[in-house]
């Protein structure tokens, strides 16, 4: 059996690998702390990059893969697409990076693990 990282760990690892870097890491939707899905939406200067989902392939490898709103939407299609997931999956993480080039950030963290 392959030891795992949880979920709360690697959103707290995150959050402080952002924030040490001068980033804004806010924790939107909090979900179950041992293997709730990871969702993180990636914000540069209160710009809407995208979404992206942490996901293990069929290989086995972990990565992060483009879901939701993507680019500039209209921040109701965001909260919408927030609200949604949550109510389909309670225990879902939604993680907002504010930073530039977050998806690297998002991808050290989630993805190295």
């Amino acid at each position: 059996m392959n030891a795992r990282l949880t979920s709360e760990l690697l959103v707290g690892a995150l959050r402080r690998r952002v924030q040490a870097e001068g980033g804004m890491a806010t924790v939107l939707h909090k979900g179950e702390s041992l293997s709730g899905t990871i969702v993180v939406q990636i914000v540069d200067r209160g710009e809407n990059i995208g979404f992206f989902e942490r996901i293990t392939g069929l290989d086995g490898t972990v990565q992060l893969t483009p879901c939701g709103p993507q680019n500039s939407v209209q921040q109701s299609e965001i909260y919408q697409y927030i609200e949604r997931r949550s109510r389909v999956d309670p225990d879902i993480w939604v993680l907002e990076l504010d930073i530039a080039d977050g998806e690297r950030f998002a991808a050290e963290v989630l993805c190295a693990a």
